[in-house]
C-alpha cells in the first residue's frame, strides 16, 4: 500500500470532528504554501508583466470599485 492510499484510508475512517480538524488543517496548509507560492513569484520579478498589465487596464478604464 502506497503512503497515499494510507493517507486517503486514515481519512475516510477519521470521526465528524477529527474531519473537519484536519480540513481546517489542511486548509491553512494549502493557503501557506501559495502564499509562499506567490511571494517567490513577486520577489523573482515573475509578476512585474501581470501587474503593468493590471495597472495599465485599470488606468485605461479597465477595472471598477467594489
Amino acid at each position: 500500500m502506497s503512503t497515499i492510499e494510507e493517507i486517503e484510508k486514515a481519512v475516510e475512517n477519521l470521526a465528524p470532528q477529527e474531519l473537519a480538524r484536519f480540513r481546517a488543517w489542511f486548509e491553512n496548509f494549502e493557503a501557506a504554501r501559495f502564499d509562499e507560492k506567490i511571494e517567490r513569484g513577486a520577489n523573482s520579478g515573475k509578476l512585474d508583466a501581470l501587474a503593468k498589465q493590471a495597472l495599465e487596464d485599470h488606468r485605461g478604464g479597465g477595472s471598477r470599485e467594489l
